[in-house]
């Protein structure tokens, strides 16, 4: 059984930083794909970044491109998303989810297991 559980958000002014951790277990991680994702009220849940767990291959939506960086430490089953420049926009809900496999996956639906999440508030 695949656990993830997100830590790390909470209250910033625009302009600031969060990193998020996402603590992963119950696998051996090697073949799975580790995504970012956030959901805001009223809106869909968003893919933000995601990385290859084996190799370290990464990939950001475009809305977050050259702010947020996604890394992970094999050693601790650790996956994080450094948030800098933080804007209004990106408040929201974050996820961090686990998907079989080693395809760059940006769907929601094709993850397997996600986290309870961890609320991100930016304020202007």
């Amino acid at each position: 059984q695949v656990q993830l559980v997100e830590s790390g958000g909470g209250l910033v002014q625009a302009g600031g930083s969060l990193r998020l951790s996402c603590a992963a277990s119950g696998r051996t991680f090697s073949w799975y794909y580790m995504g970012w994702f956030r959901q805001a009220p009223g809106k869909e849940r968003e893919f933000v970044a995601g990385i290859t767990w084996s190799v370290g291959s990464t990939y950001y939506a475009d809305s977050v491109k050259g702010r947020f960086t996604i890394s992970r430490d094999n050693a601790k089953n650790m996956v994080y998303l450094q948030m800098n420049s933080l804007k209004p926009e990106d408040t929201a809900v974050y996820y961090c989810a686990a998907k079989l496999g080693v395809v760059i996956t940006t769907t929601p639906d094709l993850y397997d297991d996600w986290g309870h999440g961890t609320q991100v508030t930016v304020s202007s």
